[in-house]
């Protein structure tokens, strides 16, 4: 089977960024199930390039290129900075100027780094429904990583949550359909009440 091209498109300001490092563990976790090409996107360095986009309406070369590979790639793991509670200004704005039909049925894993866990909703109240709008074919599984999922206790949990959603975008990039396996078990209440001898 010949590699699939998958586009990483990471929004992180610093060098060493915790969203590089994620988009990183993300595509490394998709490789081993699929063979891909990977082709990572820093936004930070076409930040003048976007906003010039903006104003001209047109990309500068550079900024063209990497809206070209999003546009022809397979698929698509995209990763965010949480500010207020939301995805980042550059991140946004990459995929406003972005053709509006480039992501039609396009597979995006979606992702995104914070300071604390209680910005993960931004994931399914900002990032989810953005890539919704562009008809994109989002994985039913998201990751967050916050300050502390680095090490300790959520590492555990954060490693678990990358190898779902990398099998779920290889499966995709495969054309195959993932069985989406529920968080815990559900119970019906009377059931419930049975086991527990009521």
């Amino acid at each position: 089977m010949s590699a699939r091209n998958l586009v990483v498109v990471t929004a992180g300001l610093t060098t060493p960024s915790s969203t590089r490092l994620l988009a990183d563990r993300l595509t490394e976790a998709v490789a081993r199930r699929a063979p891909v090409e990977p082709h990572v996107v820093e936004l930070r360095e076409h930040a003048r390039d976007i906003a010039d986009n903006f104003v001209t309406g047109f990309p500068p070369p550079a900024l063209g290129t990497e809206l070209d590979a999003v546009a022809k790639a397979d698929g698509l793991i995209a990763v965010t900075p949480i500010f207020t509670a939301s995805y980042s200004g550059l991140f946004k704005s990459f995929f406003d100027v972005l053709d509006d039909t480039a992501l039609r049925g396009k597979p995006v894993l979606i992702a995104a780094t914070g300071g604390t866990p209680r910005h993960s909703l931004a994931l399914e109240h900002a990032v989810r429904p953005m890539f919704a709008y562009l008809r994109a074919l989002v994985m039913p599984t998201s990751v967050y990583a916050a300050s502390q999922d680095w090490g300790g206790e959520g590492a555990e949990e954060l490693s678990r949550r990358i190898d779902r959603a990398a099998g779920e975008l290889a499966d995709a990039l495969d054309g195959r359909t993932t069985a989406v396996e529920p968080e815990e078990e559900f119970v019906p209440f009377d059931e419930l009440l049975r086991r527990q001898g009521r």
